[in-house]
């Protein structure tokens, strides 16, 4: 019930462009990571779901075959108004984030949130701490994959990032953020593995955020949503992007916060990440 396969999604409808030779800051790219997650973020509202009740297509959705046919709807020339969600198959509270990692070798990746503000403002007993309150995030439209039901669990967007490299841990990161998080942690992996930054320059290097998609709780993008970029991007950029079609936000403050612990296989060490974003440190003994 969660949104991680959105991020593999974004991964997987990227992976033929050469990402490398545009640039981390230029126009191409960032249109092309946009209308990617526009795309991935439609199949999470219509899809997304407890498992226990809906069939998830999971292992379609993350499909080379599926991420072909969604990636011929990209116009790498001009911004989508709106997509249509795939057919597989059969057609702001903060979150906290943490990473951890033993001499063995095992690695954590753990973040916890109450969702919307304080959550549900309900205390059980004594015990100190606030009840999430993510039962927001249901479709209260029958028979949607979303929709409520009794003891069906609700869309949840907190997703802990865990890589593997020949099936062993490499490297646990998150960062926080709502809608925010599937898209960094795409972002996070393509500056390392197509713009060669290091573990803290791809946590620093400037975020994009797309908003206003569709959404599990029912809501339709019909405009191409809000495309808002950091301070890092430069005005030519913009101008570039909003003459391809793009409504591009007056973006205030930073987007997310990212933690990250790699483990450096040839020096037999861990290397670790954090940002000026959100409160956060990297330490090691």
């Amino acid at each position: 019930n969660g949104q991680g396969i959105a991020a593999l999604q974004i991964l997987n409808l990227l992976e033929p462009y050469d990402l490398a030779s545009m640039g981390h800051q230029s126009a191409q790219y960032v249109h092309l990571f946009t209308e990617a997650k526009k795309l991935a973020f439609e199949d999470r509202a219509r899809f997304y779901a407890d498992m226990d009740f809906a069939d998830v297509p999971v292992d379609w959705l993350i499909s080379k075959e599926y991420a072909a046919e969604r990636r011929a709807l990209i116009d790498e020339k001009k911004a989508g108004q709106s997509y249509p969600a795939g057919n597989p198959n059969l057609e702001h509270g903060d979150t906290v984030y943490l990473c951890t990692a033993d001499s063995e070798g095992n690695m954590v990746s753990l973040i916890q949130s109450n969702y919307r503000g304080m959550g549900s403002g309900m205390i059980p007993g004594k015990l100190g701490f606030m009840l999430q309150d993510r039962g927001e995030l249901f479709d209260l439209t029958p028979g949607r994959a979303n929709s409520y039901e009794p003891g069906k669990r609700p869309f949840h967007t907190i997703i802990p990032a865990f890589v593997t490299k020949k099936g062993e841990p490499h490297m646990a990161f998150g960062v926080m953020g709502g809608a925010t998080q599937p898209q960094a942690h795409a972002q996070i992996l393509i500056h390392m593995i197509d713009f060669g930054m290091n573990l803290q320059e791809a946590g620093d290097a400037a975020r994009i955020v797309h908003t206003d998609s569709s959404q599990p709780t029912g809501e339709r993008m019909t405009d191409g949503g809000v495309l808002e970029l950091e301070s890092g991007f430069g005005p030519e950029l913009r101008k570039d992007l909003a003459a391809r079609g793009h409504r591009i936000g007056q973006a205030r403050g930073l987007f997310g916060g990212y933690q990250a612990i790699l483990w450096d296989a040839e020096n037999r060490t861990y290397r670790g990440a954090s940002e000026s974003r959100k409160d956060g440190f990297a330490a090691g003994y």
